[in-house]
């Protein structure tokens, strides 16, 4: 499952208030979130995790801050740090060597203690990427998975988050036997149902593909399948290039078919320039839109690490993928 070298963002739309926090005034709200937030179901299983929280989690060991940071001597450190390693950027998990409690704990206590909300990906599932191949891997069976996920959502606990969940998933079925999807399916059920009962201040968005993938009729019935209103919504455009607009006309597609106004958030990434057909490591992208609430979706996201590469393909054919790359991120920052 956006920006030119610009030194300086618009900061989300947080506001505090009394030691914790608050979204802004309805009166601002009206301008700027409410479009996003008006449109969805009343949320009945999770408490708001943006009012407990004072902004998004700036990650400092995220791959570009840390590249940045023991690089310092190159000269495009600066220009990444400041463009890329400053900005709230999803944290991806997958197996985190047999400590997945650990490590996510870690990380939403790490973010719950500067008032923070923190923005994690499930990405674990048996059997990832089956169709395209570059990040294969997951867990090693559906028992593997379950009990890695349930150890997921227990590690959040009542902690505020936002978690996407495992990109590509409900996309990548053409390669795939039908036991093979119906399998997938429950365990992405099992997913969505573990978080409504473990991590009850968390919104979670199961990953619905991109506008250029998967019919959004076809992307409904897959997401309600899925358990999806199990859960907040779905995400979409993660790890892709779409333009906001466009991927939010598709997300309007899905819930039409949906039949209800599920909650959805936009990767905006990578997607400055828009898609130009290519998904892997494809030459003239640019940044977007940073981190925010609203912006057309309930929240604009960078989940895909810009930088990180997509395999060893275009720009970066030698960089395996999920390594960053500083090439690529500078080509991102500059849209070349």
């Amino acid at each position: 499952m956006t920006v030119t070298s610009r030194s300086r963002l618009p900061e989300p739309l947080f506001h505090r208030r009394r030691g914790r926090t608050v979204r802004v005034a309805a009166a601002l709200l009206a301008c700027t979130a409410s479009a996003a937030f008006a449109p969805t179901r009343p949320m009945t299983s999770a408490a708001d995790p943006i009012g407990m929280s004072s902004g998004f989690y700036v990650n400092t060991a995220s791959s570009p801050a840390t590249w940045a940071r023991n690089n310092s001597g190159d000269p495009r450190a600066a220009r990444i740090q400041t463009s890329i390693g400053s900005r709230p950027i999803a944290r991806w998990f997958s197996n985190e060597g047999g400590n997945i409690a650990g490590a996510v704990a870690g990380y939403v206590g790490a973010a719950d203690s500067h008032d923070k909300l923190p923005v994690l990906v499930v990405y674990n599932i048996p059997g990832r990427d089956a169709c395209g191949g570059h990040s294969g891997g997951g867990a090693g069976s559906v028992g593997a998975y379950r009990t890695w996920i349930a150890t997921f959502a227990a590690a959040i606990g009542t902690r505020p988050a936002i978690v996407v969940i495992e990109p590509d998933a409900l996309g990548d079925f053409s390669c795939m036997s039908a036991a093979a999807v119906q399998e997938r399916l429950g365990m992405l059920t099992y997913a969505t149902e573990k978080f409504k009962e473990k991590a009850p201040n968390t919104w979670a968005y199961l990953d619905g593909g991109n506008a250029g993938w998967v019919a959004p009729s076809t992307m409904a019935s897959r997401l309600s399948t899925a358990g999806v209103r199990n859960v907040r919504g779905f995400s979409v455009n993660v790890s892709n290039y779409y333009t906001t607009a466009s991927s939010v006309a598709y997300a309007g597609s899905v819930n039409a078919s949906l039949g209800y106004s599920a909650g959805f958030v936009v990767d905006t990434s990578r997607n400055g320039n828009g898609s130009s057909g290519q998904w892997c490591n494809p030459p003239g992208r640019r940044l977007g839109g940073p981190a925010q609430v609203g912006g057309g979706a309930e929240m604009l996201l960078w989940v895909k690490t810009p930088g990180n590469s997509d395999g060893q393909c275009g720009i970066a054919p030698n960089t395996p993928a999920g390594q960053f790359d500083p090439a690529v991120a500078v080509r991102l920052i500059d849209g070349t």
